[in-house]
């Protein structure tokens, strides 16, 4: 629960920062986009990562 809880404030933090740079500038949110893209597909990815992992193992529990 404490992840979720973690990953939902990353998400509003970007979220602020997206909207502060469509305030801010005609280029900043163009940059923010990518950051926070970058940001997120990199969280996506470890997520799937740990849930395969522990699918992996929760298979081989139910082996044994």
């Amino acid at each position: 629960m404490k992840t979720l809880m973690q990953f939902v404030v990353y998400m509003v933090i970007a979220l602020i920062a997206i909207v502060l740079g469509v305030i801010l500038g005609d280029y900043a949110p163009w940059y923010f986009a990518w950051l926070v893209g970058t940001v997120m597909l990199v969280l996506v990815a470890a997520t799937g990562g740990a849930w395969m992992d522990a699918q992996d193992e929760e298979a081989v529990r139910h082996r044994s």
